[in-house]
């Protein structure tokens, strides 16, 4: 967890950035604002950011959405009144610190924003296979492409590859290639100029740069466009990269990480991934079972949420039920791990006994089987354009997954380039869409 603190040196806020330290944050201090700026475009990444009360939270937090920096804003204060606070919250921080800092309090803020503050659970024979395979990866440096359905946990596995690394307090910097446009994802990962390209205000150091020293996971390389498969594969056999617009390569030392959702040879023998690429990737494999497939881990994860997502919210304990045990035993997990978690956390708000029951547990209706009849919903659709079949379809299907869109593509079959495209092309023609989950947000 990297901490970066900004403004002048105060006995509080001293105490504060003790205090995360010992909670085991890297924690850096920087006089001001525009140098926490820079030294994001440095590459000296951070997962939060502590801001005075009184700075413009508004100002900052579209100066990082401009340039793509993706990390929480936390404003702290000393006997701040309570309407700024209000107002810095409105503005986009995500929590107020008050100063003298209560050690709890920066504890739970810790674990509320850590990227990797959700632990890996796991009881079923099959996934316990796939960590123990893990844990004899860790130690090397050689690339692992992790394989799995979306929700499947393979964020996670990546974690638990560079915590038991040989380069575990090194950064693990994540870059999720299907949420970045193709124009803008060779920045992302490589860096550009000042004045490289129209928007390019001042020189970035890409996310390989970032994970210098580290480990860098490339969320769903599938979806990257052949012509950026091409620098990466130089990347990773030359160890250097070229930023965009620079003039002279870089040298860079990373473990690389790569996972991806869909059938990586198929989109070999279609042509929409490099078969070079695959090798070099693919030097160690993981592949992790769906849900469905891991029926103790349908029990263990939901004793594990309905406890861990109580206490998140504030509500009280409530174990599952034997009954709402065999209830969630009987589903089929499209969604895996992620539908599993919001289901649980819909139980909990529900729930008004001492336990949480099957009558608490709401599921989408189970697809009908092979050959059974499909009068009713053709008729149902008789008389609508495909183009409106299709919307309502998409619409919702993303109800059904809170507003993930990554969770939602992988159910339609689509990619999430022609998710979002579709998206914006209904909020153009005034059709109210499902905004981004939290998750996807960032949160």
């Amino acid at each position: 967890m990297r901490v970066l603190i900004t403004g002048e040196s105060l006995p509080e806020l001293d105490t504060a950035a003790t205090v995360a330290a010992k909670r085991g944050a890297q924690v850096r201090r920087l006089p001001d604002v525009e140098a926490a700026l820079r030294s994001l475009r440095d590459g000296q990444g951070a997962d939060l950011l502590l801001i005075d009360v009184r700075e413009d939270v508004r100002a900052l937090v579209e100066r990082l959405a401009a340039e793509r920096f993706h990390l929480p804003i936390v404003a702290y204060g000393i006997n701040a009144e309570p309407r700024l606070a209000a107002a810095a919250i409105k503005a986009g921080a995500r929590e107020f610190l008050p100063l003298p800092p209560d050690p709890e309090l920066i504890a739970a803020l810790l674990e509320t924003v850590s990227p990797s503050s959700r632990e890996l659970v796991s009881e079923d024979p099959r996934m316990l296979q796939v960590l123990r395979l893990a844990q004899q990866f860790a130690p090397s440096d050689a690339c692992v492409l992790v394989t799995g359905e979306s929700g499947t946990g393979k964020e996670m596995v990546a974690r638990f590859l560079h915590e038991r690394s040989r380069r575990p307090r090194g950064p693990f910097v994540a870059l999720n290639c299907a949420a970045i446009p193709d124009n803008l994802l060779e920045s992302e990962l490589f860096g550009h100029e000042k004045g490289a390209f129209t928007g390019a205000v001042a020189r970035r150091v890409g996310k390989f740069e970032e994970a210098t020293g580290g480990t860098l996971l490339l969320d769903e390389v599938s979806e990257m466009e052949p012509r950026l498969q091409a620098k990466l594969l130089r990347a990773i056999q030359e160890r250097e990269i070229d930023r965009v617009g620079g003039s002279r390569p870089v040298r860079v030392d990373i473990r690389l990480i790569a996972t991806s959702n869909r059938d990586l040879e198929k989109a070999v023998a279609e042509g929409s991934f490099r078969e070079d690429l695959l090798f070099r990737l693919s030097v160690l494999t993981l592949h992790l079972p769906p849900l469905r497939e891991r029926p103790r881990d349908i029990e263990a994860l939901g004793r594990h949420f309905a406890r861990r997502l109580a206490a998140a919210n504030g509500l009280p304990t409530r174990e599952l039920s034997r009954a709402a045990l065999d209830r969630l035993l009987q589903h089929g997990w499209r969604g895996n791990v992620r539908e599993l978690e919001n289901c649980v956390h819909r139980a909990l708000i529900l729930a008004t006994g001492p336990r949480i029951e099957a009558d608490d547990i709401t599921l989408p209706q189970a697809r009908p089987a092979a050959g059974a009849s499909a009068a009713p919903t053709v008729a149902a659709l008789v008389g609508r354009t495909v183009a409106d079949v299709e919307r309502t379809l998409i619409i919702d299907t993303l109800r059904h997954t809170l507003g993930n869109r990554t969770h939602a593509a992988n159910l339609l079959g689509i990619s999430i380039r022609t998710l979002r495209n579709k998206l914006r092309q209904y909020s153009g023609e005034g059709v109210m869409v499902p905004p981004p989950s939290l998750a996807e947000l960032g949160a």
